[in-house]
């Protein structure tokens, strides 16, 4: 993560998994520009993904900031990182950029014996933490409940333009430093 001070805007590069060491960091660095009574975030996104239970927490701790935060998707956001993504009040994407959606899953360390009791409360888990992420791409996008649903069981990769088709993103555009002569570029090409 870097981040460079240019006027009223502080902008942020954060490129990584989300874990709870790298959310942990970045958590770190908006209570630091809070402190410091910076007006606006601009946080370039690229991530993989990552950690459900990290991904949400960053979620909600962004919504909560007392300062504007730009999102600009400059590479790849996936899986939990669309949450991410969308707690910013502005959201951008490069033209070349992609958004991967998929359903909640869990990993299985062995040995492990599988049993009716366990089965359920890991599918009780992913079950609410899939509608907790389904509500938050509702809630963001203009994507209704039934085309969420199908997303997560399409897990496919999607681009700018469908981003922008359905509310993801609000403007596709190339260069997240030049905030204001930046043309946008149409959402259909």
């Amino acid at each position: 993560m870097t981040q460079t001070m240019l006027t009223d805007t502080v902008y942020v590069s954060f490129s990584a998994e989300i874990i709870p060491k790298t959310a942990e960091s970045l958590i770190g660095l908006f209570a630091n520009l809070a402190n410091q009574s910076v007006p606006h975030v601009y946080l370039m996104l690229s991530t993989p993904g990552g950690a459900v239970m990290s991904g949400l927490n960053l979620y909600n701790i962004m919504r909560g900031l007392p300062f504007d935060i730009t999102v600009h998707n400059v590479g790849n956001v996936d899986s939990i990182g669309n949450a991410i993504f969308l707690a910013g009040s502005k959201r951008y994407a490069c033209p070349h950029s992609t958004f991967m959606f998929h359903g909640v899953g869990f990993d299985i360390q062995s040995p492990i014996r599988l049993e009716e009791k366990f089965l359920r409360e890991r599918l009780d888990a992913i079950d609410a933490d899939q509608r907790r992420i389904g509500q938050i791409i509702e809630e963001r996008t203009q994507l209704t409940g039934e085309q969420v649903k199908g997303l997560f069981l399409e897990a496919q990769t999607k681009d700018a333009t469908f981003a922008a088709s359905c509310g993801i993103v609000h403007e596709i555009r190339c260069n997240p430093y030049r905030l204001q002569s930046d043309k946008p570029l149409s959402a259909a090409r």
